[in-house]
């Protein structure tokens, strides 16, 4: 290599320069896709291990100390403890604060401030459990509209496990506090009796708190319950009916506002262009779709499943009212029904047929639509008519395009 083909210096400071930045850039744009909703798992994850962790001594001491006679108390002595309830939460929720989901977040914010006082409590100080519970919540509320994800799947699951969870809560609690009711609760059928009837706040009066402790178990697995069930049944029921009620009503608006619109029957390549464009010109489009057919539509249009011959299907797509209908199926012959059918059904509306083989032109043109389109015919004739250098005009393309070749 000569000397002038040699780099300089200040080019070969530019080009680890140029690939330090173009590293940051990439770290930048990964921390922007998923470094908040990582950080608060780790957080999650890490501040339920830490509360967790004290306990697996006793953990494993009381597995080995289960007999036939004290294994019931010997578990529920195992997993009654508030932190080892608190931990396990928190490992649970950091996998749903990966997926973003805003229940997640919710239970997640109320775990750390559980923890957060209950590290302050027992330590009577500041540490570091604590500030870890602080920056949990610090990363949570900074970065809460990134964990915005909700549907009824997840919100299913999610209160599935809190039913589990807070039924585990108040079959183990009965038993630790046993001998504080009346008559004492000492084997787990018991124990899942009276923590239901508990939760469904249903109180037979056969089983009674005689104990404060006793008295204050059963006081939290009753807030515990009502939260629960109050949270399960706004998470899931409550979007149902919502959902079934918007649907409904949107439904009816809709079919008020079908007025000087335009309807496209099938769910063709042509169709769904042709609705894009309409679209991009801000007017008003319904669309009919067999229900046999997948709908390449997005939820946000205005579709209507049935069949396109069908007169109270044209009638529910607002036909009579419409500026113009456009039948763009698949099968020729399904559009010269279509063109019939709207015929029939409201004789002052265009009608605009369109055509898939060029063959197919003169028996569709015997329903007598007011526009036929062919675009095989215009494909064909522009190519050839460009290899002849043949000009092409306005009143060509016009009567190319509409299959005018009478």
């Amino acid at each position: 290599m000569s000397a002038d083909d040699a780099p300089s210096p200040a080019r070969r400071l530019r080009t680890p320069l140029g690939s330090v930045a173009s590293r940051l850039g990439a770290l930048r744009r990964l921390w922007a896709a998923q470094g908040p909703q990582a950080l608060a798992a780790l957080l999650a994850a890490t501040a339920g291990a830490v509360l967790v962790r004290p306990q697996f001594a006793h953990v494993a001491s009381s597995l080995r100390e289960l007999n036939a006679t004290q294994g019931a108390a010997g578990l529920a002595d195992m997993l009654v403890l508030p932190r080892v309830l608190l931990g396990l939460g928190l490992v649970l929720m950091s996998f749903g604060l990966l997926a973003r989901a805003r229940l997640a977040w919710v239970i997640t914010l109320l775990l750390s401030l559980l923890g957060a006082g209950d590290a302050l409590v027992s330590a009577h100080r500041t540490g570091p459990l604590f500030l870890l519970c602080l920056l949990q919540l610090a990363v949570l509320l900074v970065w809460a509209r990134r964990f915005h994800r909700s549907s009824i799947a997840a919100g299913s699951l999610f209160a599935l496990l809190s039913i589990g969870g807070l039924l585990l809560y108040g079959m183990l609690g009965s038993l630790w506090f046993g001998n504080g009711y009346a008559p004492p609760i000492r084997d787990l059928g018991t124990a899942l009796y009276y923590a239901v009837e508990t939760m469904s706040t249903v109180g037979y009066g056969d089983i009674v708190p005689r104990t404060p402790h006793a008295r204050m178990f059963t006081v939290s697995l009753i807030v515990l319950g009502i939260s629960v069930f109050a949270t399960t049944l706004s998470l899931i029921i409550g979007p149902v009916i919502g959902g079934s009620i918007k649907r409904a009503l949107e439904g009816r608006m809709q079919k008020h506002q079908r007025r000087n619109h335009y309807v496209i029957l099938g769910v063709s390549a042509l169709a769904y262009t042709t609705w894009k464009a309409l679209q991009q010109r801000g007017v008003p489009v319904t669309v009919v779709v067999s229900s046999a057919a997948a709908s390449p539509f997005p939820p946000e249009a205005d579709v209507i499943v049935g069949d396109a011959s069908n007169n109270e299907v044209l009638e529910q797509a607002g036909v009579p009212q419409a500026k113009a209908v456009l039948t763009l199926r698949e099968d020729d012959a399904e559009n010269a029904f279509a063109v019939l059918a709207v015929k029939e059904l409201a004789p002052g509306v265009k009608t605009i047929a369109g055509v898939n083989d060029a063959r197919h032109v003169a028996k569709i043109r015997r329903v007598q639509p007011d526009v036929l389109f062919a675009p095989q015919l215009l494909g064909s004739d522009l190519l050839v008519r460009s290899l002849f250098g043949e000009p092409i005009d306005n009143q060509t393309v016009a009567k190319l395009l509409f299959a005018d070749t009478d």
